[in-house]
């Protein structure tokens, strides 16, 4: 660059049914909306599509495969750029997927890249890659929800993941790849803008709220005004009695120091990135009512990915495991530990809110669902939350049950427990991998 009197609803079924006894009243309208034709040819996209081309490679190559495959293919040059300087931990997903394809080619594609957004803002990234500017970026929809309305439909139920520092960092870098694959209106949304989505959703970890201090409870909440990322963003914080600005990360640390925001809803990668822990070292993350978090997308733009050989675009697609896998070990990770030590430091804590608060999240969390499920730009919304929940209910078992990913230790202790070798991502990559992008797979 980027909470009760109830019992907690922490499966799918509750509140399918809490949706269903406040949405009774739109029944019919709902049944007459089934009778919309699905775009289904859209399902199929993701890397697939046109190419100028040539001989394809199996699924599986080795890096000498490619190296010979590329053996009579003429140099290509992508420019692209990163939302980090060179070699910042923030960027390391970025620069070590380019890297690795670079050496997979043999060579054969280079990068020119510009580093901290230096040609593209992030909400003009999209735009960059239709003028020319760009050929490959990361896009951030949130920031043009009337561009990308069933996009952010999906980024607004991220709630739904789990919030801890492994388990959830994995689950939510998972799930919402696999919906916005299957829902014909994000593909087509993304095709309508000229653009090629590689990785259609990731974030850079749990979203949290930092305040100067400790601040858990509405009443405590109340007036404070805090920054925001997105509209769902907004509605939480409204929901806890918050008042909710726009501020760009950038400008946050200088907009704390003057009081002229109270606390911040941001990642720790955000937070790392601004440096404004040390003022709002007071941090909430609580699974039980969670806040959506911001997340982008890596696309090409559609007029270059057409001209790349087939062998080409098979090789984007085939390296994605290093950049979701970097994202998360090289990004997340790395920067939960970074920022968990600068709270320390700043003398700051780690807490959940308090029961009333975590109710009024909920229940913005409901409402938002209710939201989406209205949503013009899904041809059924109900269905929709249905997949979204039932996506985020199977990756969460799937890493936590059949994969056995744990979370040893919470925030407060993450700093010290974690280091490199402390978590092997390969069989949760190769996972996602299998059941989510392989079968988008350019042939």
């Amino acid at each position: 660059m980027q909470v009760t009197a109830q019992m907690p609803i922490t499966n799918g079924d509750d509140m399918i049914a809490m949706r269903t006894t406040r949405r009774s009243k739109r029944l019919f309208a709902t049944l007459a909306a089934a009778s919309v034709v699905t775009l289904s040819a859209c399902a199929e996209q993701g890397g697939s599509g046109g190419s100028a081309g040539g001989d394809g490679i199996e699924p599986g190559a080795s890096k000498e495969d490619y190296i010979a495959a590329f053996e009579d293919v003429d140099p290509i040059t992508i420019r692209t750029q990163s939302p980090a300087p060179k070699g910042s931990i923030t960027g390391k997903n970025v620069e070590d997927y380019l890297a690795s394809v670079e050496e997979w080619s043999g060579g054969k594609i280079t990068f020119d890249i510009a580093y901290a957004n230096a040609v593209a803002e992030p909400a003009e990234i999209d735009d960059a890659l239709n003028d020319g500017r760009l050929d490959l970026g990361q896009v951030l929809p949130i920031y043009e929800p009337s561009e990308y309305p069933a996009t952010v439909a999906l980024i607004e139920t991220g709630f739904l993941s789990k919030q801890s520092p492994v388990v959830g960092a994995l689950q939510s870098n998972a799930w919402p790849n696999e919906v916005a694959f299957n829902t014909p209106e994000i593909m087509q949304e993304w095709d309508d803008h000229g653009l090629v989505p590689l990785v259609p959703v990731y974030n850079s970890g749990a979203q949290g709220f930092f305040c100067s201090q400790p601040r858990t409870t509405k009443a405590e909440i109340s007036g404070q005004t805090v920054s925001a990322t997105g509209s769902a963003n907004s509605k939480q914080i409204e929901g806890l009695d918050g008042s909710p600005v726009s501020v760009a990360y950038t400008e946050l640390y200088e907009s704390l120091e003057r009081g002229v925001v109270g606390c911040a809803s941001a990642t720790l990668t955000v937070a790392v990135l601004g440096g404004f822990l040390p003022a709002v070292p007071y941090a909430v993350f609580d699974d039980e009512a969670s806040f959506s978090p911001g997340p982008g997308g890596m696309a090409f733009s559609k007029a270059t990915w057409e001209t790349l050989p087939l062998v080409a675009q098979q090789l984007f697609w085939d390296r994605l495991g290093v950049f979701v896998g970097e994202n998360i070990t090289g990004k997340i990770w790395p920067n939960t530990v970074e920022g968990v030590g600068a709270i320390i430091e700043a003398g700051g804590s780690f807490a959940t809110f308090d029961e009333e608060a975590r109710e009024s999240l909920r229940a913005a969390n409901e409402d938002l669902l209710d939201q989406v499920s209205d949503s013009p730009a899904l041809d059924d919304g109900d269905g929709f939350i249905e997949r979204v929940q039932e996506a985020a209910d199977e990756w969460l078992e799937i890493v936590s049950e059949e994969l056995g990913y744990t979370d040893e230790v919470g925030y407060e202790d993450f700093s010290t427990w974690y280091s490199e070798d402390a978590v092997d991502i390969e069989p949760f990559l190769q996972k996602l991998l299998d059941d989510t992008f392989a079968e988008h797979r350019p042939s």
